[in-house]
Formats: structure tokens, sequence, C-alpha cells
């Protein structure tokens, strides 16, 4: 008999369409219910605002029995009465608060950029909650801090010294005290617009001479946190050292491709880890995979079914959805046996779907 799962947070596809391809029966509770998420679940529940996200479990709960809950961003401090698989709220908050990780890192020894003093310019502008690194930017000087409170009142940050170097993160699964890293990414930021540092896809595996560095400080850094299942470290790599920028305790939006490049099943990878067993040794990369989201370019209305692109694109929006500037649409991938190869698929592809999207 197919166990059942239910997963809840504000965009949950990839992780949907995991528990899928490892033989659970899935339910979601989801903030987009794309396409692709109806078709590998038997249930759902779509919500507008995060306040209604516990609404929207406890009315799916009332029509199904489940054996796993699964949180993904969003849904993370949420209290349950559900069989919660993975972080338990208790222990996941100080991994919700930037100031938090921070103080975690210093803690262990980590190389991390330091906070800056008051004052002191150039410095990276974080919040203090949030995921995806959407409001994160770079200010010069007091009046550039100030343009970034006006734009968002009232939300506590903080400042960091500036970092050059190339975005990395390395997937994790972790039984609570033990850790094995899973792949190292390359992460593709939007790089333009107010969202300069948002997450905007990924590349696996990473290939780059820190690697090893970053692979060995995540295990460390996931078996110290106490996190359970799926858990992501964000590093900058610098000239010669890594520093560690972020943890992110739940599944990463970098799924897709560690599941392509490596032929694993992350879901399961996670339902194991919660039950305390951990991969043997580390997977081999059969291939490299490229994801890339495209955002709209402009306020319009989606006029075509892109489901005929598939397996190419994913995050398929239903045809008649209208997208303000700026706001994601759909994501789109590559292959191929080298990083070169991958990238000139993608962007075959995505000259494909930007037929379609303008």
């Amino acid at each position: 008999m197919k166990r059942k799962v239910l997963v809840a947070g504000f965009a949950t596809r990839h992780v949907v369409q995991s528990a899928a391809n490892a033989g659970y029966e899935v339910c979601a509770v989801d903030h987009f219910c794309d396409q692709d998420l109806c078709w590998n679940t038997i249930d759902r529940e779509k919500f507008c605002d995060l306040a209604d996200l516990p609404d929207a479990i406890h009315t799916i709960s009332k029509r199904h029995t489940f054996d796993h809950f699964i949180v993904t961003s969003g849904a993370e401090e949420l209290p349950t009465f559900l069989p919660l698989c993975g972080t338990p709220k208790d222990k996941i908050a100080r991994f919700m608060d930037k100031l938090d990780i921070q103080h975690f890192f210093e803690d262990n020894n980590i190389p991390v950029p330091s906070l800056s003093a008051s004052g002191e310019y150039p410095a990276m502008v974080k919040p203090r909650k949030g995921a995806g690194g959407w409001r994160n930017t770079i200010v010069r000087n007091a009046d550039e801090l100030s343009a970034w409170e006006n734009l968002y009142p009232g939300i506590p940050f903080i400042l960091q010294e500036p970092v050059p170097g190339i975005p990395a993160s390395v997937c994790c699964v972790t039984d609570g005290s033990r850790a094995r890293a899973i792949a190292a990414n390359e992460q593709i930021l939007r790089g333009n617009g107010e969202s300069v540092f948002g997450f905007s896809g990924s590349v696996t595996p990473l290939n780059h001479p820190l690697c090893d560095q970053i692979v060995t400080r995540a295990e460390l850094i996931a078996a110290a946190s106490g996190c359970i299942g799926t858990i992501g470290i964000d590093f900058v790599l610098g000239a010669k050292t890594a520093y560690a920028i972020e943890i992110n305790p739940r599944f990463q939006g970098t799924i897709d491709t560690v599941e392509m490049a490596f032929g694993c099943n992350m879901f399961q990878c996670h339902i194991d880890a919660c039950f305390g067993k951990l991969p043997q040794k580390s997977f081999s990369p059969l291939q490299v995979a490229a994801r890339s989201i495209l955002f709209a370019e402009r306020d319009f209305t989606l006029t075509v079914d892109l489901k005929h692109l598939r397996p190419h694109v994913a995050d398929i929006p239903w045809p008649d959805t209208f997208f303000e500037e700026g706001q994601a649409v759909v994501s789109v991938y590559g292959q191929g046996p080298t990083r070169e190869t991958a990238f000139l698929m993608l962007d075959k592809h995505i000259s494909t779907v930007r037929q379609y999207i303008r």
C-alpha cells in the first residue's frame, strides 16, 4: 500500500514531483498549483497569502489521513498536528533568522562574511527572515540604506561585508547528528533589477577548485545544526576560500538539477534521513543539469499551453494566467555531458519558451 504524504508551503512542485516519482500518494498545499503539481497529486489546496496556509492545511487534512507531513518555504515554523518528517519547529527557528545563522557560523569557526559596523559601506543588506535572496542588495551609503528601508518598511535586517565570488550551495541530508553531502551546485542569481541576488536557477554538479572544501564544511555544518532531513548550505566561493552564507533547513530549489544530474531521488533521501538512514557513500554524477527560471519582462496574460514543451520545462502555468512584470513564469532545463553542452541545450530551450511568454 502506498504511503500518503502532504507537502505544504509557498511553492512545492519540486518536492511533490520528487515524492510522486518515489512512489508516494501526494497531496499538496501550494500558492500556485501549476499544471505539473496537479498531475503529480491526488488532491491539493491552493492559497493566496501565507496567512491562509494553516487553514488550507487544516482543510485538506479533513479529507485525508497522512503518513508524512513535509514542509517547504513558508511553512517551516507552523505548529502542526500531523506526523512531521523534517526538522522540528523548536530546532528550526534559529535557522530562520539570518542573524542567528551568522552567530551559528561564528560559534562553529566557519568562515562567514563579517557583520558591518554602523556607517560602514559598502554593505550587503539582508532581511533577517525570508528565502530566495529576493530583497538582498548592496548599499554604498546611508542614502541607499534609507531607500531600502523605505522600500521594505519595518523589516528587520542585517548588514554584512560584501564578499565577491561565485554563488554555490551544497545539498545534504542529516539525521540530526550525522550528515552526508549529496551534491554541490552552482547557483544562478537574477543579476538585475531590484532582485539582483534572487535565486533563479542552478547547475549541478559544481565544477570548482573549492568544491571539496565546501562539501566538507557543509557536512560539518549540517551535522552540527541538529536539523533532520534535507538541508542546504549556501556559499560564496572567493579567490582562495569559501564563505558560508546561509542555512536552508528545508528542501532546496536545486532539487531538480540534483536529481537530473545524479539520478537519485531527494524525497526518498529525505524520508530515509528522518528515520536515521543516510546514504552509504556519495553519489556519482551521470551528467550536468541546468535550470533557469524565466521571469515576465512585462505584465502579460499567458495565452498558450506550455505543457507541450515538457520535459524541458516545469512549474507549468495554466493558460490564461496573468503575470506581473518580474514574476516567475516557468522553469526551463538543459542537460549534457559538460557544463557547456548543458547550457547550449538550456539556451535553445529558453529561446523556444520565450516565443510564448513575450
